[in-house]
């Protein structure tokens, strides 16, 4: 199928895909549909969320970061992308910033995110 019939299709549904709630701090596991020659597979992209960007649902990308094998790699994810399968919260992390870029700099239990905890109500 080509690309631009997906998308048009993705458009045409005019609402927006059901996603978790997540937010900058938080760690993700992206399920992206990977498209090889005529065949297609489900490939899995775990880490940690570094911004959110864009107001409208429909232009709205976030970009995830993840260290393999020494090197970091980012990714950036349109969040209406018909690619897109599936979105995991793993773990949901306590930051002051909306943008934590500052862990591009930093390694080893220095670039550790704290987790949120919640607290049950009696």
């Amino acid at each position: 199928m080509d690309l631009i019939k997906i998308a048009e299709q993705a458009f045409q549904s005019g609402k927006a895909a059901e996603f978790p709630e997540f937010k900058a701090g938080d760690t993700i596991t992206v399920t992206y549909r990977i498209k090889e020659g005529d065949k297609e597979r489900l490939q899995k992209f775990r880490g940690v969320v570094i911004q959110m960007k864009g107001a409208d649902p429909f232009t709205k990308t976030f970009t995830v970061r993840k260290v393999s094998s020494g090197i970091g790699v980012e990714r950036i994810f349109p969040i209406q992308s018909p690619f897109i399968d599936s979105i995991e919260v793993n773990k949901y992390g306590k930051v002051r910033r909306a943008r934590i870029f500052y862990l591009r700099n930093l390694t080893g239990k220095k670039a550790r995110i704290r987790e949120k905890v919640y607290v049950a109500e009696k």
